[in-house]
């Protein structure tokens, strides 16, 4: 299917759908799950119709085609019954609902790993709306074809975020921003850690990212997140399983939880973290192997995320992380921090990335990437920055993304500043001809230069790429006005602090002179 009719695809069905909720008396979160339900079972029977005639090719009479069989080809198996195409043409008087319920039911009895997973509550929507969004799916599975209906599905959990609000943005990562980080990271083969993994985003663009290579996902990688909502846990699960994939998935609080045993276990980290969060419980976690640097005296998250990072990577392993721009310049313990995650070599990549990529915050972030690999090589000295600010698409007046094009140049500057070969299947010649004649990096102002150890000391240890850049234009929406607020608040704190430690050393010199 041409992108310009899938993208026609998915408007309709979304205008189609909202219309249906606005209707309702239920609120966005309400109507989400059975909706994202129902694109299961047409991804699930899409899928399954796409290997139904080589299964029974070689299946005989006596030796049926089974569950198995299909599971061999990454592939849920459906029953008749949990077919949208027998759902829809289901007698008048028949209870849709239930008869929903049980579709969805019987695709958990056939595969044991979904068992209370996937959504129920068909039975709350009016009949009438469980009838028109029938009717809207049905057609699906015969229509789409490939992994349309995985961007189908993506789309529409980027657009229930929108909806829901702030709380929508701790399951859902901008494909874009993904697969950028997927395309620096490379993650051939080995085991994926997301610590914060929402609704499983990072572990899907991993696996496109391995079949775009010609290999198997399911045999190369293996899978493992925790994420903290207990209710957006089964949308990981969920949406691993369209994409024929599998993982271990625990609710967890990745602050205070360990329940993979992370440090040291794992060749790739992804990671897109809630920012700046305050109040957590330092207490609680002295002593813990994963914060080798030690806790931030500042009330703020960051850099506890940062270590989990940094920690649970094996000896050659790989993390890329989103974070606020207020982590690169932020001072006092938060820097000491920074500058020892620096001199530990490990620091490699660098992308500032601009405002309104993000559906339920507008501010801009910087890409984080960890590299193990690069000690003991030329690179352990020096990092990449990348200004990114000025490379985008407009979506529409509130939202930007990356085109492949994009990604793939982006990715370029790091694979020429690693030594390996850059990639062209995206279109990005151009760009490459026009910013590295000849193949080879070299640093181009106002898009990327790298930056030694004793430069980025020069600089306060910050990791703020605009510092080493320096030429390109600021947009007045690319300021982070909460991490300045952030940091003007640290430096008062420190300031006050330093006061009264001042204020009793003096005190306690008057007293020993007044003192006979």
């Amino acid at each position: 299917m041409k992108v310009t009719d899938l993208a026609k695809v998915r408007a309709t069905l979304w205008s189609a759908a909202d219309e249906l909720r606005a209707n309702s008396k239920l609120t966005p979160v309400q109507y989400r799950d059975p909706v994202l339900g129902l694109v299961f079972l047409a991804y699930a029977e899409n899928r399954f119709e796409s290997v139904r005639a080589a299964v029974e090719a070689g299946a005989t009479s006596r030796n049926p085609a089974t569950v198995a069989d299909y599971k061999a080809k990454s592939v849920l198996y459906v029953p008749d019954e949990s077919r949208l195409s027998y759902l829809v043409n289901l007698p008048e008087g028949e209870d849709i609902g239930k008869a929903t319920h049980d579709a969805i039911k019987g695709i958990e009895d056939n595969n044991p790993e979904l068992k209370d997973v996937l959504p129920r509550g068909y039975q709350k929507l009016e009949r009438s709306t469980l009838v028109e969004l029938l009717r809207l799916f049905a057609p699906l599975p015969k229509q789409l074809e490939g992994d349309a209906f995985g961007f189908i599905y993506e789309d529409f959990l980027s657009k229930f975020a929108a909806q829901e609000g702030k709380g929508g943005g701790e399951y859902f990562t901008p494909y874009s921003i993904v697969r950028l980080i997927v395309e620096i990271l490379q993650p051939f083969e080995g085991r994926v850690f997301d610590p914060a993994c929402g609704s499983g985003g990072m572990f899907v663009q991993c696996a496109k990212f391995v079949e775009r290579h010609h290999e198997k996902a399911s045999r190369k990688l293996s899978l493992f997140g925790t994420e903290k909502t207990e209710d957006t846990v089964p949308l990981a699960k969920m949406n691993l399983a369209l994409h024929g994939l599998s993982g271990d998935i625990r609710q967890a609080n990745s602050y205070y939880e360990d329940p993979h045993e992370a440090v040291g276990a794992f060749d790739f980290v992804m990671a897109n973290p809630p920012f700046n969060v305050d109040k957590i419980k330092k207490d609680q976690l002295a002593g813990d192997k994963r914060f080798p640097f030690g806790l931030p005296k500042a009330d703020n998250g960051n850099f506890i995320w940062i270590q989990q990072f940094y920690a649970a990577l094996s000896a050659k392993g790989r993390a890329g992380f989103v974070m606020a721009n207020s982590a690169c310049d932020a001072g006092h313990s938060e820097k000491d921090i920074r500058q020892r995650l620096i001199e530990s070599g490990t620091v490699d990549v660098m992308v500032a990335v601009g405002p309104n990529f993000f559906y339920t915050v507008t501010l801009p972030v910087t890409l984080w990437f960890l590299d193990k690999a690069k000690l003991g090589t030329e690179r352990e000295d020096t990092v990449l920055f990348i200004d990114a600010r000025h490379i985008f698409h407009q979506i529409d007046r509130a939202h930007r993304d990356f085109t492949a094009e994009q990604i793939e140049f982006i990715s370029n500057i790091v694979r020429l500043y690693r030594g390996e070969d850059i990639q062209t299947v995206d279109g990005s010649n151009e760009l490459l001809e026009q910013n590295f004649p000849g193949g080879k990096y070299v640093d181009v102002g106002g898009l990327c230069k790298i930056a030694t150890r004793a430069e980025i000391q020069e600089q306060g240890w910050s990791l703020n790429p605009g510092r080493y850049i320096g030429t390109a234009a600021v947009d007045e929406e690319d300021v982070d006005f909460l991490g300045d607020l952030q940091r003007l608040h640290e430096e008062f704190t420190q300031l006050s602090d330093d006061a009264d430690a001042l204020r009793a050393k003096v005190n306690d010199a008057i007293t020993g002179i007044l003192e006979p």
